[in-house]
């Protein structure tokens, strides 16, 4: 029996070629795209699954109510409070900076390390990386011990045993107190040294306004998160209190107002993809699972693909289903028999995407920024048992459809007067187009989306500006170090000008702290400054002065604010010239002496910050922060410009240093990276769509105008023209596109304007994609279809019409 239903199965595959390999190429490139997401969604979900804590550790982040906003740090007074207060601590460590670099000096050599981590004692009761030479215990307690990976103590000393050497770095001398082995697996958190930030820990202690800490919370076991959430209200108004008595309001107005007003626990290992804010990454979980239901719905469109077929080749199954009927074949046996020949092309088709899947692997790695390999287990099972669910969906229905066929009707060949084939490949075909109308509105919207947010101001001009980032600051001082290289430094062939920022467009660097006037208060980001940096980026100046070198005071206490500034305050422009304002940062009040117009630092998908702007000198920490210098170059001879640079930087500046630089715009650039990764792999999947909806609706009009062709040849007959006939026969799937696409444009729109949200600069819903996605739709299924119905219109009419 088995060898007769192959035999049938491959005479069947033969003699529907055309069908055959349309359906086994529509569903190898599902299921590619399905292998390729999946990895890239399980690669995602594996981080920090190696840490055998991970059940027990949680990140910190805390919650603002009056924007809805999830920030991802923490103060120093929050922190200590909590694990001090809350019974479901165990334990807490913090973190500072997770990228710092030094050149580390041994007795016999000088290497520059990079990805250095500074944190609080407990970092390695949270992340227990083995343990190489030396000890855990006590390992941080002193301002100069220091953690290293296996990797840094082989570029330092050549060895791995070197717990107890000394080393020198940040104007310090060190002792290595430990040498840990990374994790092989994937985490966020790898360290190639480990320092304790002794005097910013100091500083901060009693400071409830600066959130510069990343936090995670270690709960004992069998802790619920939730508990902790709860109780944590009670910490948060104790800072209410504090900071609410400077406001002169009461500590519920304040964190009604100013926040934050709650917190939210993340277990680690879904800190890369679920947390609502993280310190190393964006989480984006939501892109994810648009891309991977994007990937289902190709599988999806294969299958309809599949049971459409099928469906339309049922005059050409109808006598041999009549037949085995009539000699006693059950239903049941009918049903498997389909099911065993859908299941074969489906698993060729999996063999096939395997394939391709590993071709492509090296490109999407590369696209990804990943090394994902084809080794794990869970790929291979989760894609075989979409094989099994495609082979189930699309045989399942045209199998129940053709078993169902009463034998003496077909025997009869009355089995073509029942409309239920007919409702049934319409309706598949509907649906079919619905999905393909959305992926080309999608598309379009996602592609003007991108498009605005490339061409938009963004109230500054970085071209031509190059960034040369601090490596080395041996005198501890860095801020003597920029204004002595401003000068040298504008001697060189092709620099215009030199400058400091603090708050640079696309590197986000820059703290916030509460500004209060009188009984208001709000937190809002500060970066300090050269005089004249603002006009050095192009940013304009709406109301007020700049800052001024020849006034004392511009080094002391003045300040300018941005446009978001004042409308955080209620005020208008003028109104804001003159005022004073208190910085949770500093004991005296600034004054407002101009105010600037927006521009964005972080990415186009948040909304300008509030923030202030001052001059380095005016706070004692801030000229520390000092920590590059920018240059901007004449246009004639850019490249001949920075190679100057570049050598003048490792000759006198920083020897033995890498030379980290770049052009800012181009590194405001890179905020849009995710957003053209989006743009990229919708277009590609929009193509895959449209290759699978239009080689479908191929096969289906040309198996389905076959039985019309002796209709075709009467009407011929009768003197209809070739324009009649071909419009006669592409007038149904016309009819069917225009009702799919309109069925399309309202769920498109409800989809796509929930993706625009996401965006605090958006385009407003264009009509332009909903009217070309149905004229587009239109003309491809008439240029498709229309191929099949010219060549029925050269039948020979002999043939079709000899029997009548």
């Amino acid at each position: 029996m088995l060898n007769n239903w192959l035999k049938i199965a491959f005479i069947n595959y033969k003699k529907n070629w055309l069908s055959t390999i349309i359906n086994l190429f529509g569903l190898t490139i599902g299921l590619t795209g399905f292998m390729l997401i999946l990895m890239h969604w399980n690669d995602e979900e594996s981080y920090e699954k190696w840490n055998p804590k991970k059940d027990q550790i949680y990140f910190f982040q805390s919650y603002f109510k009056k924007d809805n906003f999830y920030g991802s740090s923490i103060t120093v007074p929050l922190a200590e409070n909590a694990a001090k207060r809350i019974s479901e601590v165990q334990d807490y460590v913090l973190m500072t900076n997770t990228g710092i670099a030094y050149k580390m000096t041994t007795k016999s050599k000088s290497v520059y390390i990079e990805k250095g981590f500074t944190t609080t004692d407990s970092f390695f009761n949270f992340f227990p990386f083995k343990l190489v030479s030396g000890n855990y215990k006590n390992v941080l307690e002193g301002g100069n011990d220091v953690a290293i990976s296996v990797k840094t103590a082989r570029q330092l000393f050549g060895k791995t045993n070197v717990a107890g050497e000394s080393l020198k770095f940040n104007d310090k001398n060190y002792i290595v107190k430990a040498v840990y082995e990374l994790p092989a697996e994937n985490s966020q958190i790898k360290p190639e040294f480990v320092i304790k930030p002794v005097k910013q820990l100091e500083n901060d202690k009693e400071q409830w306004g600066n959130f510069n800490y990343a936090c995670f919370f270690m709960l004992k076991k069998g802790a619920d998160p939730k508990d902790f959430q709860k109780k944590f209200k009670d910490i948060i108004m104790m800072g209410a209190k504090i900071n609410a008595k400077r406001a002169g309001i009461s500590p519920q107005q304040f964190n009604d107002l100013y926040g934050p007003n709650g917190s939210l626990l993340t277990p680690i290992d879904k800190l890369k993809l679920h947390a609502e804010a993280s310190w190393f990454s964006n989480p984006d979980f939501k892109s994810l699972l648009i891309l991977f239901s994007l990937s289902v719905l190709i599988v999806i469109l294969s299958a309809i693909n599949f049971i459409n077929l099928k469906t339309a080749q049922a005059s050409q199954r109808a006598k041999e289903i009549g037949v085995r009927k009539a000699i006693g074949s059950t239903r049941s046996k009918l049903v498997l028999q389909f099911l065993l020949e859908t299941f074969l092309l489906c698993f060729a088709s999996y063999l096939l995407a395997l394939a391709f899947t590993e071709l492509l692997l090296p490109s999407f790695n590369k696209f990804y920024n990943k090394e994902i390999v084809m080794d794990d287990w869970h790929i291979y099972l989760y894609s075989f048992l979409m094989v099994v669910v495609v082979t189930l969906v699309s045989g399942l229905i045209p199998a129940l459809y053709l078993s169902n066929f009463k034998a003496i009707e077909t025997l009869k060949g009355n089995f073509a007067r029942s409309k239920h084939g007919v409702w049934l490949r319409n309706g598949i075909l509907t649906l079919q187009l619905i999905i393909s109308s959305f992926f080309i509105i999608g598309g379009l919207i996602i592609d003007q989306q991108v498009k605005y947010m490339m061409k938009k101001d963004l109230g500054f001009n970085g071209k031509q500006i190059l960034q040369i980032n601090f490596n080395d600051v041996n005198n501890g001082k860095p801020w003597l170090k920029y204004e002595r290289l401003k000068v040298e430094m504008a001697k060189i062939q092709g620099v215009q000008s030199v400058n400091y920022g603090e708050a640079v467009p696309g590197t986000g660097n820059f703290n916030s702290s509460n500004m209060d006037y009188k009984n208001q208060s709000f937190n809002a980001q500060h970066g300090s400054m050269d005089y004249d940096y603002l006009q050095f980026i192009g940013v304009k100046l709406l109301k007020g002065r700049w800052l001024n070198p020849k006034l004392s005071s511009d080094t002391i206490n003045n300040t300018l604010v941005n446009e978001a500034f004042v409308k955080k305050f209620g005020w208008t422009n003028n109104e804001a010239v003159g005022r004073e304002i208190k910085p949770g940062f500093d004991n005296k009040p600034y004054n407002i002496v101009g105010v600037v117009k927006d521009f964005n630092i972080r990415s186009l998908k948040t909304e300008v910050e509030p923030i202030i702007f001052f001059h380095y000198r005016e706070t004692s920490w801030k000229r520390y922060n000092v920590y590059n210098i920018q240059l901007k170059i004449k246009p004639d001879d850019i490249d001949g410009t920075v190679k100057r640079i570049k050598a003048y930087w490792q000759d006198n500046v920083e020897p033995g240093y890498p030379f980290n630089s770049y052009f800012i715009d181009k590194q405001f650039a890179k905020t849009f990276d995710e957003h053209q990764k989006q743009q990229t792999l919708f277009t590609i999947l929009n193509i895959m769509v449209l290759i699978v909806a239009l080689l479908g609706l191929f096969a289906l009009s040309s198996l389905m105008i076959e039985q019309k062709l002796k209709d075709v040849a009467i009407r011929k007959t009768l003197g209809a023209s070739d324009q009649i006939l071909i419009f006669g026969l592409t007038k149904q799937f016309l009819w069917i596109t225009l009702i799919a696409v309109l069925i399309s444009i309202p769920i498109s729109y409800y989809l796509m304007n929930e993706w625009l949200k996401d965006f605090a600069y958006r385009i407003d819903m264009p009509v332009f994609p909903f009217v070309l996605s149905l004229i587009l739709l239109l003309i491809l299924t008439f240029a498709v279809v229309s191929i099949k119905a010219y060549q029925a219109t050269k039948v020979n009419l002999v043939k079709y019409l000899k029997y009548e």
